[in-house]
């Protein structure tokens, strides 16, 4: 069975077979994590998105990493947090459950993701933690690794604790 881990750090320096982008529905390079993955991977991610652009809020799309450590790089569009009545928890929960079956298609067995929806998209960290963590222990017997890469403090005690509090 694979491990779930919460780890502090760059994702875009992960060693892992694919890194997940919190893209937008475009894929054009953004703000936050996305402009890092993009700015890490080179020009080429960028035209690598325009091919498989557009992507609907909760699905995923695979490109190569291009000058990342990561071989693939997985798009994946979470949900705009817009009060939480709009089916923001359902949405965010198939975007991470779109981006392993992308990984698992393509036979990847380490994935590293980011904190998705909770930077611009203004998804609650404190609601989205546990959404992500479920999907990843649920589906971590198909893979080696999974991992959750928080960039700074807040992000990585929330997806601990939550980590904590679902882990048997």
């Amino acid at each position: 069975m694979g491990k779930v881990e919460v780890v502090r750090g760059d994702i875009t320096q992960m060693a892992v077979e694919a890194i997940v982008n919190a893209a937008n529905e475009q894929l054009l390079p953004g703000g936050g994590v996305s402009g890092a993955i993009h700015r890490a991977a080179g020009p080429e991610l960028a035209e690598a998105c325009r091919k498989v652009a557009p992507c609907p809020t909760g699905e995923a799309r695979i490109t190569p990493g291009f000058a990342l450590p990561a071989k693939y790089v997985i798009h994946a569009v979470g949900p705009v947090w817009r009060g939480g009545e709009a089916n923001e928890p359902a949405l965010l929960e198939k975007t991470y459950r779109s981006a392993l079956a992308l990984a698992r298609a393509h036979q990847i067995r380490t994935v590293a993701f980011p904190s998705i929806s909770t930077g611009i998209y203004g998804f609650p960290l404190e609601k989205a933690a546990p959404i992500a963590l479920r999907v990843l222990l649920q589906e971590a017997p198909h893979f080696e690794a999974l991992f959750l890469v928080a960039f700074d403090e807040k992000t990585y005690e929330a997806y601990t604790q939550a980590l904590r509090q679902l882990a048997p």
